[in-house]
This record gives C-alpha cells, structure tokens and sequence, in this order.
C-alpha cells in the first residue's frame, strides 16, 4: 500500500471514490455521509491545502482516498469523552473510503497501518491520530479498533442534527532513529 498526495487533477476520482462510499454505507443501511457531507467543496479544499491522499496497491491501482487533516479539528471541541493525549499536536482521518470495487482485500486495514507508519515513522511532531465514525458503521468501527485505536468518546450533531459517531485516538510511538552506526 502507498499513499500519494492528491493533486487537482484527482479531485473527480476522489468525488467517484467517495459517492461509492456514500452508496456501501446506504446499502448497509448506515445513515453516515447520506447528506452533503463530504462535498465537492470538502475534496478541493482538502486537495488545495495537501490534506488529500489517494491510496495505491502494490499493483499500483488505485483503491481509496482519505483526508489527513492538522488539529485543530473544532469538531471535535463538544467531545463527550476523554483524550488519551492532551494536545494540540494531533492529525485526524477524514473522509476515508475504499472503493466497493476493490473491498475484501484488507486494504482499509492497509490504509490505517501506512498512515500510523508514516506518522509515526516521519512526523515526530505529530502525538497522536485521532477519527470518528458513525455509531452504526461497524465496518470502520472494526478496522478503526483493529489498528489499534481506542474509543475515547463520543459527538452529537456534527454531520446531522441527531447524527451520533464514535470517537477514537490512537497514541504515536515514534521510532528512535539512531546515529551509532554498527559494524557488521
């Protein structure tokens, strides 16, 4: 799995991406992104500003897309919950899909372990990622908590009016990166 930075050029594959995604959680009957979220206008910022990413199989197809979004995320300011982290040095996924064309093959799975090994591997920075979902998707419910991710919380009302979603953080081990060089 690899990740490449989504350019302008890109922004009808993600919208594809994402209205697939819309369409699998309806069929499972999850009211999650069955409004305007995302939107168009969501996936251009995203992409303006470098928070787009586009997900690639080892055969070089693409498979998904998703969104890396700095803190602060004020969605996150009326949280019923506790942060394992206290801080300001967090990244949150957003807007993360799989194409029902190219489900089944652990790819969402794939997604999350290349995102925590990017992060934790070259953003020393970054403390933490943290992501919500919808309480009926269990799906991403599973992978969330999967790799590794802990329920922290929960939020009301932030892409529908009653809409409740789950909130999850995981802590960032870095890897200490060592100038002794070994003989060998």
């Amino acid at each position: 799995m690899k990740l490449r930075q989504a350019k302008m050029n890109d922004l009808e594959q993600i919208i594809e991406i994402l209205a697939d995604g819309r369409d699998q959680l309806a069929e499972k009957g999850v009211d999650q992104w069955q409004g305007e979220y995302p939107s168009r206008d969501h996936v251009k910022y995203d992409i303006e500003h470098g928070f787009a990413f586009l997900a690639e199989s080892d055969d070089h197809q693409t498979v998904g897309a998703l969104s890396l979004v700095p803190a602060p995320d004020h969605a996150y300011d009326d949280m019923r919950g506790n942060w394992l982290t206290n801080t300001d040095s967090y990244i949150v996924i957003h807007r993360v899909a799989i194409h029902s064309a190219h489900g089944g093959h652990g790819y969402a799975t794939q997604l999350f372990e290349k995102v925590i090994e990017e992060i934790s591997n070259n953003h020393p920075s970054i403390d933490s990622i943290r992501i919500d979902t919808h309480k009926n998707n269990q799906a991403m419910q599973h992978v969330i908590a999967k790799t590794g991710f802990n329920h922290v919380g929960k939020l009301v009302g932030v892409y529908g009016p009653t809409d409740e979603c789950f909130v999850y953080e995981k802590v960032i081990e870095h890897q200490a990166k060592s100038n002794i060089q070994i003989a060998g």
